[in-house]
C-alpha cells in the first residue's frame, strides 16, 4: 500500500474532534454512551450497519472466535462484533488517526476490554501465522494494488479452516465511475478489479469460496434511501470530507452498473 496516499485520503487531523462534536450536537451523553448510539457514523462502507450485520451473520461468529478486522477505520465492525458475540477482536488500520479515534470510541462504548487496536498495513500484518479464526475485510482492497499479497497475508494469519468475510466494491460495466468516491478522491488512489478477478485472487491465495453474492441492487436502493433521508448530525459526514459528493457518486455508479458490490465468505484450506 502507499502510506502517503492513504493518509491523504483519510486523515484530516480532526476526526475525533469532529465525531465528538457530532455526538454532542445530537444530544448524546458521552459518559453514558451506548454502542448503538454510534451506528450511523461508525461503518464507513456501502450500506453501513446493514452490511456489517449481514456479513457478521454470514460468518456465524461464536464467543470462541479470535477475530481480525483488517482495515477497520474507526472501529465500527469491531465494536459490533465484540458487543454482540462476546469474542475478542483485533482492529487494524493504516491510518493512525482512525486508530486513535477507534480506541477512544471503544472506551466510550465500554468495549475496550474486548477490542485491541493496532496501527498496521493489511499487506504486512503484524501478527504471527495462524493467529485468527475469522478475518473481516470490508472496502479495503480498492486501495490495494497487489491483491495477491493482500490475500496471502489474510491466509497466513488465519488458522486452517478459518474464515475470510468480504464486503467489497468491484468494477462493473459502462466505463469508469465519477470521482471523488469514498475510498479515492482521484482515480490514481483507486485499484478496482472485477468480481471474477477478485474471487480468483482470493481462491489462489489458499481459500475455498463458500459464498459469493452480488448485492448491487440492494446496495444502490439502500444508498439512494440514505441520500434522500433527512440529514442527521450523527453520520459519516461528521468526519469524512466531501461525504455527500462521494456518496452520491458511489450511488450513481452502483445504479448505473459501473460499480458492483460483492459479499463473500471464504474458508482457509
Amino acid at each position: 500500500m502507499t502510506d502517503i496516499r492513504i493518509e491523504t485520503q483519510y486523515a484530516t487531523g480532526a476526526s475525533r474532534q469532529a465525531i465528538e462534536q457530532a455526538l454532542v450536537a445530537a444530544g448524546k451523553d458521552l459518559d453514558r454512551l451506548r454502542p448503538g448510539d454510534l451506528a450511523m457514523l461508525e461503518d464507513f462502507h456501502t450500506m453501513g450497519r446493514i452490511a456489517t450485520a449481514q456479513l457478521a451473520g454470514l460468518a456465524e461468529i461464536t464467543p470462541a472466535d479470535e477475530v481480525l478486522d483488517a482495515g477497520s477505520g474507526i472501529g465500527g465492525t469491531a465494536r459490533y462484533v465484540a458487543g454482540r458475540s462476546g469474542c475478542h477482536v483485533v482492529a487494524v488500520d493504516l491510518t493512525e488517526e482512525y486508530c486513535a479515534a477507534a480506541r477512544w470510541l471503544n472506551q466510550l462504548a465500554g468495549l475496550d476490554d474486548r477490542i485491541t487496536v493496532r496501527q498496521g498495513d493489511v499487506t504486512d500484518l503484524p501478527f504471527e501465522d495462524a493467529t485468527f479464526t475469522l478475518m473481516f475485510s470490508q472496502h479495503v482492497q480498492m486501495n490495494v494494488a497487489d491483491k495477491a499479497l493482500l490475500y496471502a497475508e489474510a491466509r497466513r494469519v488465519l488458522v486452517a479452516g478459518g474464515r475470510l468475510a468480504v464486503w467489497d466494491i468491484v468494477a462493473g460495466e459502462g466505463g469508469e465511475p465519477v470521482f471523488p468516491l469514498p475510498w479515492a478522491d482521484r482515480p490514481e488512489y483507486s485499484h478496482l478489479t472485477t468480481s471474477d478477478r477478485l474471487r480468483t485472487a482470493i481462491a489462489t491465495a489458499g481459500f475455498e469460496i463458500e459464498q459469493w453474492n452480488d448485492l448491487t441492487g440492494q446496495a444502490a436502493a439502500i444508498m439512494q434511501t440514505l441520500l434522500t433521508s433527512p440529514p442527521s448530525p450523527i453520520g459519516l459526514q461528521a468526519f469524512v470530507p466531501g461525504f455527500q459528493a462521494k456518496a452520491s457518486n458511489l450511488t450513481a455508479a452502483l445504479a448505473g452498473g459501473r460499480l458492483r458490490t460483492v459479499q463473500g465468505l471464504a474458508r482457509a484450506v
